[in-house]
This record gives structure tokens, C-alpha cells and sequence, in this order.
């Protein structure tokens, strides 16, 4: 990705959104929206990707290439708390859906029989039913027109079920695999969203609010969002460290209805005064759980609570640990729960191979012979744990003959984006990365995924996978293991058994060497029968761990 707030400003559509779609409960202007054009505007410098001496930068990589908190960098104060029973806030509309005829005309037992081909669980008082079509959503001609551009024919499971949520206007809970289409189910309701809220007045912050943890989602979630506010003018800023704080300052100050942001960025620049939360009335977290990973707790609900309580809010997450349970149970209000498949389980679309190996050289020999296959599918992308490894693998596969590039955490933000934005074009075929790039990565183009180096945790290999496989595309995936990982093939079996892959014999041999794998794969007490991958005993019943999972499956259900 390029540097988003550097792009030129789209004026070819004329009249401003507000004259066409205003808000007619609340007699809206017609003014314009004011757009900056930075390459006109005087004393307004264009942005920049980053600035090089930086010094607000919020994140950093350790030599590994994993985000972590800067060492020795001052904490980020949360934001203070604000007596919103003091605040005049103007009252606002949030349900924009009518369901249409087909979906009105459902029964209950229809419904719950389409969520349960689409494999999503639903928990919440008057969920809307699912819909079939794009169509179902009553949507703006120009923005369906949009979505048809892009290239979406189909909802995708979590699409069909949170996009009738979020456009009633109900605080929406989503946990979804990777690679689901969850980023346009918080956009388009929010695009509705901000065309039915009067124009911002000169100082006013924005009216939706997007967090992500990384600079990567974030931008990823910025081209969304300009993508389909774009006809409409509605300006969308995208601000996170790395990024000069000036240029982004500037861009908050000239204002905006759609602030993308990363939580510590975004705390900055309202302590700076660049922009305030006053008119967020739609609020988004997405993947709450990496924000937590990343230390920022305490950030993420001061954010919140500085936001007014009768907001709309959404939070999406891939896994739904008890610290993000608590954040739900704190600052949303009677959501609605939507499950697609088992937490933090792997994509479906995506078949995963596993490799085992005695020596991590035999790795680089299995590579050389089958990476052209590979190349000549689609696009790959090879992870690599340390970034010491990562260089020497990248160089190994430029060495043999492969259009090859690198992306870890040392790298300079402009020299990551360029990097990306070049892997996109498909400008060569094989990129190496460090898990800097497990998240936020979207590139259809890629068909096989390599782990060369196995992931530190099981989330992490499942983000991983789910660069392959994306919105309804097949994709492979290959982890290389030595033998000596004995702990994280038991986690691996777990996971493939998750999406109905069976486990290879190797890699379940290797597994029950593990003592946790071995002893969960035995009934508790009495005879000790043993369970097969299936989760199945010798005699054909059901295994412990596996009848726990059916009682916590019924319980949902009810």
C-alpha cells in the first residue's frame, strides 16, 4: 500500500453526499464537505508513508520480527474518563434495514436451518435472519453498484448474518476464521451510517471509529472503507505509528467521517487536539484479541468509555479468550453474538499439508523441489519465525532462480508498503515474511502458504493459513516441522481436526509423543480405552473431550 492520506483527494463526483443522501429527520445542510487537497491547499504538506525520525512511533518489532511494545518507550496513557451526563449529545439514527420480502416471509426453523448450512451459531434477543442475496440488504443503488465492482457475487457466511445485525443498528459481536469478508460487514453499514449524519461542522471529529492493532490492518481496512465511501465524498484518514504525526494531524484537523486508526495513534492525536470523539456514533474494534496481545487493555477501553454510551459497537476477533469476553461484557449493549465455525479454528477453503523433517537443512531440500509447482499455481508467500532465517531463505530462493522479496520488522514503514503494494501487482512470485505479515495481508493471488518455521502459538499458524484461501478461493497450505516439536504438532492435529482435516500418521505419531496429546486422547479413569483422532474410543463411543464438546455445542444452541 501506498501512503493512503498522500492520495488525491476524489472531487469528480460534484455534489457532495449531503445533497444527495441527507439527513431529512434533522433538516441537514446541503453545504459541500470540505475536501483538502494537499497538493493545492497552501501551507498543507502532502503526507508521507513515514517519517524517518519519528519519534511518536507506537510499535515496534523485536529481532525476530514479532510486534511487541517499544522497550523503554513510555507507556501510552489511556485517555481520561469523560462525565457524559454532562454532554448535550445530539440524538442519531442507527436502523437502516428493512428486511426484505423473501427473508421477512422465513419461519424461525428456516432460519436457523440456513445458519446452520452457512455454519454460523447466533446468540442474541431478535437477531434478523440471514440473508441469501446482497440484494436482501436494501442498500443504496450506488453502493450495491460498488459492491458489484469489487468483485462480491455471494455473501460469506459471517456477511449474510452481521450485515443485517450491524444495519439494524445492534451492537454486533463477530468471530470469524480469517479470510471471511468480516471487514466489509462493519463498512458498508458504516458508509449508511455516516450518509444519514448531518455534515461535520469545523472541529468536529469523526463519525465512525475503526481500531485495528496493526498499521497493516489498518490500511487494509482504510482501502475498504475509501473504496466504498468514495462515490459519496465521504473523506476517510487512516493514521497509525510509523506514519509522520504532522502529516496525519493535519489530515484529522481538516476532518473527516471515517477515522481507521491503531489505538496508541489514535490516544496521541486526541491529546493533541487534532481530533476529538464527540460525533463517533459507530465504533468498531477489530481483532480485539491482538490489541490485548499487544499490552493495549487499558487503551482500547478508555477509547470506549471516551466515546458516548449510546454508540453502535462492533468488535471482531478470529479467537474470543476471556479478556476480550470481559471488554464485550463492558462496553457492548445487548449484542448479538455471531460464531462462524470453532474459535480460532483454520480456514475450510484452505487444505493444510504437513512435512516432517530431522534436520531444518532438509527443509531448504524439500523447497527446491517443489517450489516451481508451487510458483506455477498462483503466488506464495513463505513464513519464517526468525528474521535472522528469513534473510537466509530469501536469498536461498532468489539463489535458485525465484522473483523473490523480503518483509520483516526492521524494515522501514515505506519500504514494508512498497513492498506489499508490489506483491499485489504480482511483480514477483514469492514473498518471505516474518509474522509482521500474518495479519492484515489480503491478496487473493496467493495460493500456497509455506510455514518454513513453525508459528509460536496456534492463533498465530491459523492467521498464517488464512492468507491463503480468501473470499471463497482455495488455497494450500504446507508447515514444515522437525521432529523435535513435539508439542506444537499436538496443537496442530487439534487444529486440522478442526476443519475435518484427518491428521497424517506422522504427524499423530509424532503428536502422542507429547504427554498433554497423549493423555487427552485416553478416556479419564475406568478402563483408560483409547480415542482415536476421530474422538472416538476402540469400541466405536464417543471420547471424553469429545462429548465436553458436543454438551458446550448444545448449551450454545439453547
Amino acid at each position: 500500500y501506498n501512503n493512503p492520506l498522500a492520495e488525491e483527494p476524489d472531487t469528480a463526483y460534484g455534489e457532495s453526499y449531503y445533497s444527495r443522501y441527507g439527513n431529512s429527520s434533522r433538516n441537514a445542510t446541503t453545504a459541500p464537505v470540505a475536501v483538502v487537497d494537499y497538493r493545492k491547499t497552501p501551507g498543507v504538506a502532502p503526507p508521507a508513508a513515514a517519517s524517518s525520525g519519528d519519534d511518536e512511533e507506537i510499535y515496534e518489532y523485536d529481532n525476530e520480527g514479532n510486534i511487541v511494545e517499544r522497550a523503554g518507550h513510555k507507556e501510552i496513557d489511556p485517555l481520561p474518563p469523560v462525565d457524559h451526563s454532562q454532554v448535550q449529545y445530539a440524538p442519531f439514527e442507527r436502523n437502516f434495514y428493512t428486511p426484505h420480502p423473501e427473508v421477512a416471509a422465513m419461519k424461525p426453523e428456516q432460519a436457523m436451518e440456513l445458519r446452520r448450512k452457512l455454519g454460523i451459531r447466533v446468540q442474541g434477543v431478535e437477531a434478523p435472519y440471514p440473508i441469501c442475496s446482497f440484494a436482501h440488504l436494501g442498500l443504496d443503488d450506488q453502493l450495491m453498484d460498488s459492491i458489484s465492482r469489487a468483485g462480491f457475487t455471494q455473501p460469506t457466511p459471517i456477511q449474510a448474518q452481521a450485515c443485517p445485525a450491524a444495519l439494524s443498528g445492534r451492537d454486533v459481536i463477530g468471530i470469524a476464521k480469517t479470510g471471511s469478508g468480516k471487514t466489509v460487514t462493519f463498512v458498508w453499514p458504516l458508509v449508511m451510517h455516516v450518509l444519514d449524519q448531518s455534515p461535520l461542522a469545523p472541529g468536529d471529529g469523526p463519525i465512525g471509529l475503526i481500531c485495528a492493532p496493526t498499521r497493516e490492518l489498518a490500511l487494509q481496512i482504510y482501502a475498504e472503507a475509501r473504496k466504498f465511501g468514495k462515490p459519496y465524498g465521504v473523506t476517510v484518514v487512516c493514521a497509525y505509528g510509523g506514519g509522520s504525526m504532522w502529516e496525519q494531524q493535519k489530515a484529522c484537523e481538516a476532518g473527516c467521517e471515517i477515522l481507521v486508526c491503531t489505538p496508541g495513534r489514535l490516544i496521541d492525536l486526541v491529546k493533541k487536539k487534532a481530533t476529538n470523539l464527540r460525533r463517533v456514533t459507530y465504533l468498531v474494534f477489530d481483532e480485539a484479541d491482538k490489541m490485548f496481545q499487544l499490552g493495549f487493555e487499558a487503551q482500547v477501553r478508555s477509547i470506549a468509555n471516551h466515546v458516548r454510551p449510546d454508540r453502535q459497537t462492533l468488535l471482531f476477533s478470529a479467537t474470543f479468550k476471556r479478556r476480550v469476553e470481559r471488554l464485550v461484557r463492558d462496553i457492548l449493549t445487548d449484542p448479538i453474538r455471531i460464531c462462524q465455525g470453532e474459535l480460532g479454528e483454520a480456514n475450510q477453503d484452505v487444505r493444510q499439508f504437513v512435512e516432517i523433517f530431522r534436520q531444518p537443512e532438509d527443509k531448504w531440500i524439500w523447497m527446491q523441489r517443489h517450489l516451481a509447482g508451487f510458483c506455477s499455481q498462483g503466488q506464495t508467500l513463505v513464513f519464517v519465525t526468525r528474521k535472522a532465517n528469513s534473510e537466509d531463505v530469501a536469498k536461498r530462493i532468489s539463489g535458485a532462480g525465484f522473483s523473490c522479496r523480503l518483509l520483516h520488522g526492521d524494515m522501514h514503514q515505506s519500504e514494508r508498503n512498497d513492498t506489499i503494494a508490489a506483491y499485489k501487482r504480482g511483480e514477483f512470485q514469492v514473498l518471505v515474511a516474518t509474522d509482521v505479515a500474518s495479519r492484515g495481508l489480503d491478496i487473493p493471488a496467493i495460493r500456497t502458504v509455506i510455514n518454513y518455521e513453525s508459528a509460536r502459538d496456534i492463533d498465530t499458524h491459523t492467521h498464517r493459513v488464512g492468507r491463503t484461501g480468501r473470499a471463497g478461493h482455495k488455497g494450500m497450505a504446507y508447515t514444515l516441522l522437525l521432529d523435535k516439536e513435539k508439542d506444537f504438532a499436538g496443537h496442530l492435529v487439534r487444529n486440522l481436526e478442526g476443519v475435518g482435516q484427518e491428521a497424517p500418521p506422522r504427524l499423530l505419531a509424532l503428536a502422542n509423543e507429547c504427554a498433554w496429546f497423549k493423555n487427552s486422547r485416553f478416556k479419564s479413569g475406568g478402563q483408560g480405552k483409547r480415542v482415536s483422532a476421530s474422538g472416538r474410543t476402540e469400541s466405536g463411543q464417543p471420547g471424553s473431550w469429545q462429548r465436553r464438546r458436543w454438551w458446550w455445542q448444545r448449551r450454545w444452541q439453547r
